[in-house]
């Protein structure tokens, strides 16, 4: 599996042996079809640089979408996009982790909302634990992610599930068992991805529809990075301190992250259900836990 990690500069990718569960891990740039499989619409994902990147295609007919092979439990995991240009006014990209289970669903997920030309794009990021979702936070973009691919990671250990967009983190969500607040860590997600149709939502509220004169519209990934325990796998690995992302530097943002993750939440949240009193007239206690 091929590792990135957002801590280092300038973006490189090193290639190193970890250690994991007392497995030996080589790290790889990771070609689309050694993790994933298209889950639907094979004919509109297409391959492109012998597999090291991907093309997604949404048009009358149809979206698609993809999913890793394995489902882990807990790690990293992180891809570079690049949105629908244009006019991508209610579509959705969604990149996102699912355990794939119905009644007490857990998902970590990035929803890209696409926008009429020259507003900004909007990032939904939602978190379901134990079932129980309803946690929207809506981030506007500070750049245009259709012009050149952006790195966008979701980071998941026992302490906390962080968003990150390039070096800068977006959300935070501690795990808060001790005070009764759900967090997902029985079960193990799997890896997804799909671009599809959603114009009765993602776009100012569903107010602005999808223009099929301007289809098809495209999105493109590369650099499929993940690293967690593999289900199935080693029993022990979930719960082994020693997993590199279970370390003391990924248990709480440093001091650069937490100085953007304020500048972030600051300048460009636009939603937080947690101050939603239309919604929740008593604030959701995880809002009130902090990070």
């Amino acid at each position: 599996m091929a590792m990135f990690d957002p801590f280092r500069s300038g973006g490189v990718i090193f290639i190193w042996v970890l250690t994991c569960c007392a497995v030996c891990v080589w790290g790889r740039p990771a070609t689309f079809l050694q993790d994933f499989r298209v889950t639907w619409a094979d004919s509109h994902i297409t391959q492109i640089d012998q597999g090291r990147a991907i093309q997604l295609r949404l048009d009358q007919s149809s979206g698609c979408g993809f999913a890793s092979k394995v489902k882990y439990m807990f790690g990293r995991v992180s891809m570079k996009i690049k949105l629908v240009p244009g006019d991508s006014a209610g579509t959705v990209t969604a990149f996102y982790l699912n355990s794939d289970t119905d009644n007490v669903r857990d998902e970590l997920d990035f929803e890209f909302l696409g926008n009429r030309s020259g507003q900004p794009y909007t990032v939904q990021t939602n978190i379901y634990a134990h079932g129980k979702g309803d946690r929207e936070q809506r981030v506007n973009l500070w750049f245009d992610p259709s012009a050149d691919f952006h790195t966008y990671t979701i980071l998941w250990n026992h302490h906390h599930i962080v968003f990150y967009v390039d070096d800068f983190p977006i959300r935070v969500y501690k795990n808060n068992e001790a005070r009764g607040i759900p967090y997902p860590k029985m079960q193990a997600m799997g890896v997804y991805s799909t671009l599809w149709e959603a114009d009765n939502w993602a776009t100012r509220g569903g107010l602005e529809k999808i223009d099929w004169s301007k289809a098809p519209f495209y999105a493109y990934y590369k650099d499929f990075d993940i690293e967690g325990c593999g289900v199935p796998g080693p029993a022990n690995c979930a719960s082994n301190p020693r997993n590199w992302w279970e370390g003391a530097v990924y248990q709480a943002l440093n001091a650069i992250e937490a100085r953007r993750y304020r500048w972030v939440r600051m300048n460009h949240v636009i939603y937080d259900y947690c101050h939603d009193k239309s919604r929740y007239p008593v604030t959701p206690p995880e809002c009130l836990a902090g990070i």
